[in-house]
């Protein structure tokens, strides 16, 4: 940003370097254009001269002429038409200029007339032709004559024009004047001409464009922001100050309207931009007066009902036009005076300097009205009204600014009254989860510890107490209480290996369960085949389902181990129904499952019990070729829960 900015000082200084040197050079071609400040003046015998012609014969004006002083203001008395629909009679004026011999360094002159002032059309002769005539109507050009300038030679070798006739056609009545003459080099004259063309009419069309521009896109975001009527404000007060000062902006050439549609237009321009800014300051200093806005509304309806262009209202509407753009006046008076009030009152600083803006144009207004209606004022001064609209932009545009980093300010506060907010409860949030955490780790203790204490007690300490039964009363012999001892530190390892996290892999818990048990099987006689394939993970696969699965497998292979005569165990996985199944089949003799299931075992039931707290199936088949155990797992927890329990009588199959 720095070498930016660094950047455009630079260019800005260069370019006003290149401004100094070429004043001394512009300055110097300027003197040698010749300024004409003495003409003579003639009124045409009859008052009109008839159509303008390509050609006249100079010889032929014969009237008398007097001499004048330029600029020269022409008065006329108002007299309305004979008959209706009658046009105003037309008066023509003549006024005559011989500026002799000048200088044309480049070889070629230009004429320039700084202004005409006139409610009608212009036309300029150069010895006899036509050089210049005006093609907008007579109300139009009131104010399309800023700067009129005029090329006379095209050819080095083409002597300009010794005599120049500068003709009037006014509406009778009307006041007019005719501005000071340039005459000389022509691009000594168009530097005057384009000056006074940049100060007057483009300055003030580039900032009417900005302004409206920017009311056009403030009139996008009140689409999507209906609950702020600013943003339309500042699209009617942009829309409505254009168009009051539409006759300023000389890229237009014609008016492509009728003149009374014209002047119906900017005329209530000026009336309703005094109702926006009337509702502009009540948003500004918020002090409603519904009353004062009614009357506004109520009399710019009337103005514009009253004002429309219809034939009958015609011949009236050029007799009251002054009196209703005084009205319009008293009016804007009375808005600006109020809302400077409600917003002293109400400490409003955009108030106040919307209400000293628009009395500032209020000032630079008459003094335009006073410049092209009274000529009190001189005629080649420079329109002020113009630069209202740039300044009114400035002033919207400066209020806008003000609420939209006031409005950044406000969110700004909320956001950080948010994150303070927001840390706080995060802190107690944390707080809630450390000590929710510390609750559920008590609870899972607890729920391990009685776990564990159950299993202990249904399975190590059963088969302890057996042992211990059998040794006092000397039922047994050391063999049968190693084996007892065996079964114990094995119930105990298994119970230990659950408490692994096997993360949902059965296949790891199958692999604990081959580590444990494969000793025993080796020392019975027993081959083991692994014929165990990849499943898919259980996600409901904690330690104590895990455990409940070691012991419904540890309780099939120790029912082989003890109560068949096999010489070998199978064991593999696979799919079926929508689950795992691990089954564990034996090359044993087989037996009858009634009988078996018949003895009253604890195994089969410890089984079942097992089976039905993690959602399982079991099923037992057996024949002359062996025995076969299925357990059939949920993939899912849910289907887990809603498995239905399995009863004994149905394991036979």
């Amino acid at each position: 940003m720095k070498h930016a900015a660094r950047a455009c000082w630079r260019f800005s200084l260069a370019c006003l370097a290149c401004l100094c040197l070429q004043l001394p050079a512009s300055q110097a071609r300027a003197q040698e254009a010749l300024h004409l400040t003495q003409a003579e003046l003639m009124q045409a015998p009859g008052g009109y001269a008839g159509p303008v012609q390509s050609a006249i014969d100079p010889a032929a004006l014969t009237g008398p002429w007097q001499p004048v002083q330029l600029p020269h203001t022409f008065y006329g008395q108002w007299a309305p038409p004979a008959a209706a629909g009658d046009r105003p009679r037309v008066v023509t004026r003549w006024y005559r200029v011989r500026p002799g011999t000048f200088e044309m360094p480049g070889g070629t002159a230009a004429f320039y007339v700084v202004r005409g002032q006139m409610v009608g059309q212009i036309a300029i002769y150069g010895d006899g032709r036509l050089l210049f005539r005006s093609r907008g109507s007579p109300v139009w050009n009131v104010f399309r004559h800023p700067a009129i300038f005029v090329p006379l030679n095209l050819a080095a070798d083409a002597p300009p024009p010794r005599e120049f006739l500068i003709r009037l056609d006014t509406v009778n009545g009307s006041t007019g004047a005719l501005s000071t003459l340039w005459v000389g080099d022509a691009h000594a004259v168009y530097v005057r001409y384009a000056r006074r063309l940049w100060l007057e009419s483009e300055i003030p069309f580039m900032s009417s464009a900005a302004f409206l521009a920017v009311g056009l896109f403030s009139l996008g975001v009140w689409f999507w922001r209906r609950r702020e009527p600013i943003y339309l404000l500042f699209f009617g007060t942009a829309l409505c100050t254009v168009i009051r000062r539409w006759h300023f902006y000389e890229n237009i050439d014609l008016l492509p309207m009728p003149d009374p549609w014209f002047v119906w237009l900017t005329l209530n321009a000026l009336t309703w931009q005094a109702v926006m800014l009337h509702y502009f300051f009540e948003v500004l200093h918020r002090r409603r007066r519904p009353w004062m806005g009614i009357v506004l509304a109520g009399l710019g309806l009337l103005c514009t009902l009253a004002t429309l262009p219809a034939p009958f209202l015609l011949s009236g509407m050029a007799q009251f036009r002054q009196t209703i753009y005084g009205g319009l006046i008293v009016a804007n008076i009375v808005v600006i005076g109020v809302g400077w009030y409600s917003s002293w009152r109400a400490r409003s600083h955009e108030g106040l300097v919307l209400a000293v803006g628009h009395l500032i144009a209020l000032v630079l207004g008459t003094h335009d009205w006073l410049k092209f209606n009274s000529h009190l004022i001189d005629t080649e001064s420079i329109a002020l009204t113009p630069y209202v609209t740039g300044g009114l932009f400035a002033l919207f545009g400066y209020v806008m600014f003000r609420r939209y980093v006031r409005a950044l300010g406000q969110v700004e506060e909320v956001n950080a009254g948010l994150e303070a907010r927001l840390a706080a409860r995060e802190a107690e949030l944390a707080e809630s989860y450390r000590l929710l955490r510390d609750v559920e780790q008590r609870e899972t203790l607890n729920r391990e510890r009685a776990r564990l204490v159950q299993d202990m007690h249904d399975g190590l300490g059963s088969s302890l107490m057996t042992a211990l039964r059998v040794v006092e009363y000397g039922r047994a012999d050391e063999a049968a209480v190693a084996e007892v001892l065996r079964a114990c530190i094995d119930d105990l390892k298994l119970t230990i290996d659950s408490m692994e996290p096997v993360e949902a892999d059965l296949l790891l818990l199958l692999a604990t369960l081959r580590f444990r048990l494969g000793p025993r099987l080796e020392n019975s006689g027993i081959a083991l085949r692994w014929e165990v394939q990849d499943v898919p993970n259980l996600d409901w696969l904690e330690p104590r389902n895990a455990l409940h699965i070691l012991r419904i497998l540890q309780e099939a292979f120790t029912n082989v181990i003890k109560h068949t005569r096999a010489t070998e165990i199978r064991v593999s996985t696979g799919m079926a129904d929508g689950g795992v199944q691990v089954t564990v089949a034996d090359n044993g003799p087989g037996f009858v499952l009634a009988d078996g299931l018949g003895r009253g075992g604890k195994g089969l039931a410890n089984q079942l019990r097992r089976a039905e707290a993690v959602g399982a199936r079991l099923e037992l088949q057996s024949d002359a070729g062996g025995t076969r155990f299925s357990l059939w797992l949920p993939l899912r927890n849910g289907a887990a829960a809603a498995a239905p329990p399995q009863a004994a009588a149905d394991l036979a199959t």
